[in-house]
C-alpha cells in the first residue's frame, strides 16, 4: 500500500507515543481507536480525521492543534492564534470584559502588523455574529434577563 502525504505525522505521533512510555496497545485503547488503525497511522498509510487527531492529543496530553498542524487540516498560523485566544478566554484571573478587551486589542495588533482577519470579530467569532458573548453565551453588552 502506498504512503499517503501526512507530513511526518506518523513518525511525530510515534515519538509522543514513546516518549509517554505507551506502547502502541495502550495508545489505541486511551485514545478509543482500534491497535491496527493507530498502527496504520503511525507508518503513514492512513490520515486521521480531526477528531481521531484530537482523541490521540488528548490520550497524549499534547496540543490537538499541533497534531492538526502534522495532518495539514490547520495552518501553524493559525494554531497559533487559536491557542493564543484559548489562553486568554481560560485565564481565570481576568473577568470576560477584560478578556474581550484583551482579544480586540491583540486583534488591532495583528491588523496593523498586515495579518488578514478578515473572518473574525475581536472574540474569535464569525463577522456575522452580534458581538461579544459572556461565559454563558449571553451578549455581554445587553443586561441578562
Amino acid at each position: 500500500m502506498a504512503s499517503l502525504n501526512v507530513g511526518n505525522l506518523g513518525e511525530y505521533l510515534r515519538e509522543q507515543r514513546r516518549t509517554a512510555q505507551l506502547s502502541l496497545r495502550q495508545l489505541a485503547d486511551a485514545a478509543g481507536v482500534s491497535n491496527p488503525y493507530l498502527s496504520q497511522i503511525e507508518r503513514g498509510l492512513r490520515k486521521p480525521s480531526a477528531e481521531v487527531l484530537q482523541q490521540v492529543a488528548k490520550a497524549l496530553r499534547i496540543s490537538a492543534e499541533t497534531l492538526y498542524v502534522r495532518a495539514g487540516i490547520l495552518d501553524e498560523r493559525e494554531r497559533d492564534e487559536l491557542e493564543t485566544r484559548a489562553v486568554i478566554l481560560a485565564d481565570p484571573s481576568i473577568n470576560e470584559r477584560q478578556k474581550q478587551v484583551l482579544l480586540q486589542i491583540y486583534e488591532s495588533f495583528r491588523k496593523e502588523n498586515g495579518i488578514d482577519v478578515s473572518g473574525t470579530d475581536a472574540s474569535g467569532m464569525g463577522a456575522d455574529d452580534d458581538g461579544p458573548r459572556t461565559a454563558d453565551g449571553s451578549d455581554a453588552d445587553q443586561p441578562s434577563a
